[in-house]
């Protein structure tokens, strides 16, 4: 009875959206498939299931697919992969890669897409030692893994799509490199654009909270080196403010931080300072050394040593 609910329900919002059956599974199954899973004919396996639910804005966590030990590993794998970005260890995070790649489907677009986006931040291993993809070779892998299931993505239009929580966490990863490119009106654009889009298809999906606050940052982060002072301090409190929403911290006192920087840039010190003194105690309380290091080397190039946290 389960599996056929889970089929009506996502009917019913599919209908509800205005999408057809190829709309919806595009990139996740074939349409004859999605039809099956509708009808309650065919049971979905845990990943078609998480993104088809994400991609209708619907919370997941209250229903469930038949899970096999092969998935349940995969799983594990893909949050020590994660693991190792957030711990700076690339080279155990590409170890696991391997071990994900040789436990995968090869036509399992999802599992592909994780590792080529993973492999995009942590790099590649040559003669033993790990060694970064260059700008350009990034932004080619990252494009291959979003198009490989949104075979139709339009960086320019990036609200015509519909996506999981993955799928933008890529587009954010491309917006990053663009960045790092120096093409920041391109990156700002699609910040704009993942923002609209987060606020109007993810505001009943627990699982994406940390979206929000990850583009967030990321957009204030962007206006802050463009020189648009106070957009960056609005856009950083949303981040802030989504950051305690969902409890998310990840990102907290570097929002706060980019906060602290623009006020310095308008004049303020007072308020750069007291916010700087947020920021400190949050990346202590969290415990993220680099983002401490980092941004006390930020504070003594504006105010020299006499500052005190």
């Amino acid at each position: 009875m389960e599996q056929l609910f889970i089929g009506e329900l996502i009917r019913q919002r599919r209908l509800e959206l205005g999408l057809k059956q190829c709309e919806l599974c595009e990139g996740i199954c074939e349409p004859v498939t999605m039809s099956r899973l509708e009808s309650g004919k065919q049971t979905p396996g845990s990943n078609k299931l998480r993104m088809l639910m994400q991609r209708l804005g619907l919370p997941e966590e209250r229903y469930y697919a038949l899970v096999s030990k092969n998935e349940l590993r995969i799983s594990e794998l893909q949050t020590e992969i994660v693991s190792s970005n957030v711990l700076h260890d690339s080279l155990r995070g590409l170890e696991k890669i391997e071990e994900l790649e040789a436990i995968a489907e090869p036509n399992d677009n999802q599992v592909r897409q994780f590792i080529l986006r993973s492999r995009a931040i942590l790099g590649k291993l040559v003669d033993g030692k790990v060694e970064p993809y260059s700008l350009e070779e990034k932004l080619e892998m990252l494009f291959e893994a979003i198009r490989l299931t949104s075979p139709y993505f339009d960086i320019d239009h990036i609200g015509k799509g519909l996506y999981c929580i993955d799928e933008v966490k890529v587009i954010n990863q491309i917006a990053n490199i663009y960045s790092k490119q120096g093409k920041r009106e391109q990156a700002l654009q699609i910040f704009v654009q993942l923002i609209e889009y987060i606020k109007q298809h993810f505001h009943n999906v627990k699982q994406s909270g940390g979206l929000l606050p990850l583009v967030s940052f990321n957009y204030a982060r962007e206006l802050d080196l463009d020189g648009q002072y106070e957009k960056a301090i609005e856009v950083a409190h949303l981040g802030w403010e989504s950051c305690v929403q969902y409890g998310q911290y990840a990102t907290l006192p570097s929002s706060i931080e980019i906060i602290a920087e623009c006020y310095h840039f308008l004049g303020d010190d007072e308020k750069s300072k007291d916010y700087y003194k947020q920021a400190y105690y949050i990346y202590k309380a969290i415990g993220d050394s680099h983002g401490l290091d980092s941004m006390k080397t930020e504070i003594a190039k504006y105010f020299g040593s006499d500052f005190q946290l």
